[in-house]
C-alpha cells in the first residue's frame, strides 16, 4: 500500500473535519438556490441541479451504509445498486430547491453520525464500492469528499476547481496521478506549479504544468487543458475517479 492513500485511524479526524468543511461550503452555496434554479442545467450534461444534489444526498446514503457495515459487521438492510441509484436521482431531481437541500443535509448528517460513531479499529476494515473494488472504511470518507467538491463545481453556481481546498487538491492529485501511472498514461511528468509537487508518470510523453486545481479539474473531466502548459499535444484522460492504487483487491 503505497503512502499516498494510506492513513492511520488517529488521523481520521482530520479527514473527516475536511468531509464538514467541504459539505459546509456548499450548503452556502445551496442556502440561496431557487427551484427554478434547481431546474436549470448543471454542468454535467443531461442533468439539472436537481439531479447534482440528489445524487449527492443518495451517495451520502451510499456511504452511511458502508460505514453501518463497517462498524457492526451485517449488511444494514438491502444495498441499493446502480440501476436503484439512477432511478432515484431521476426521479428525486424534480423537487423542489428547499427540499433537494433538506435531503441533502439529512444525508449527510446521518453519514457524520455513523462517522462519529464508529470505533477506531473498525475504521480499517474493507468494505466494497459498487465497482467491486475494496477499501478500508476511512477510504469512504474521501470518496465523500471527492464528490462533495467535484460536484459543488457541477453545480454551476459560483464555485469553480479554483476554490478547491490545497490538500484536497494535493490528495486528489496524488491518487490520479498513481492510478494514471499504474494505467500507463501517455504523459512524462505533471508538475503542480502552486503546490510545488511533481509526479513522473513514464519516461515519454508530454509534460504538462499548471495549477494544481487546473490539473486535477482536466484529469477530472471538469476543465480542458488551455489552462496548462505542455511540450506536446496532451492525450484525453480517462474517466474519472479511477479506483486507487495499488488499492485493497476486488471483491471478484
Amino acid at each position: 500500500m503505497s503512502d499516498n492513500i494510506a492513513i492511520a485511524p488517529p488521523h481520521v479526524a482530520q479527514v473527516l473535519d475536511g468531509v464538514r468543511g467541504s459539505a459546509a461550503r456548499l450548503g452556502v452555496t445551496l442556502a440561496s438556490m431557487t427551484d427554478q434554479q434547481a431546474r436549470q442545467p448543471s454542468a454535467l450534461a443531461g442533468w439539472s441541479r436537481g439531479h447534482v444534489v440528489t445524487h449527492l444526498a443518495r451517495s451520502a446514503d451510499a456511504y452511511h451504509w458502508l460505514l453501518t457495515f463497517a462498524r457492526t459487521g451485517a449488511e444494514p438492510g438491502p444495498r441499493a445498486d446502480a440501476t436503484a441509484l439512477d432511478r432515484a436521482v431521476r426521479e428525486g431531481a424534480v423537487r423542489g430547491g428547499a427540499e433537494l437541500v433538506a435531503d441533502l443535509r439529512i444525508s449527510l448528517d446521518r453519514l457524520f453520525d455513523a462517522a462519529a460513531s464508529m470505533p477506531a479499529e473498525r475504521w480499517t476494515t474493507l468494505v466494497a464500492a459498487l465497482a467491486g473494488w475494496r477499501h478500508p472504511a476511512w477510504f469512504t470518507l474521501h470518496r465523500c469528499r471527492r464528490e462533495l467538491e467535484t460536484h459543488h463545481a457541477d453545480l454551476d453556481l459560483g464555485y469553480t476547481s479554483v476554490n478547491w481546498p490545497a490538500e484536497y487538491v494535493t490528495w486528489a492529485l496524488e491518487g490520479t496521478v498513481a492510478a494514471l501511472a499504474a494505467q500507463r498514461f501517455p504523459v512524462s511528468r505533471i508538475d503542480a506549479e502552486d503546490l510545488g509537487r511533481s509526479w513522473t508518470l513514464s519516461a515519454t510523453g508530454p509534460r504538462v504544468r499548471g495549477s494544481g486545481h487546473a490539473l486535477l479539474a482536466w484529469l477530472a473531466g471538469r476543465g480542458g487543458a488551455s489552462r496548462l502548459r505542455s511540450d506536446l499535444p496532451l492525450p484525453a484522460p480517462p474517466r474519472w475517479p479511477l479506483p486507487p492504487v495499488p488499492g485493497w483487491g476486488r471483491t471478484t
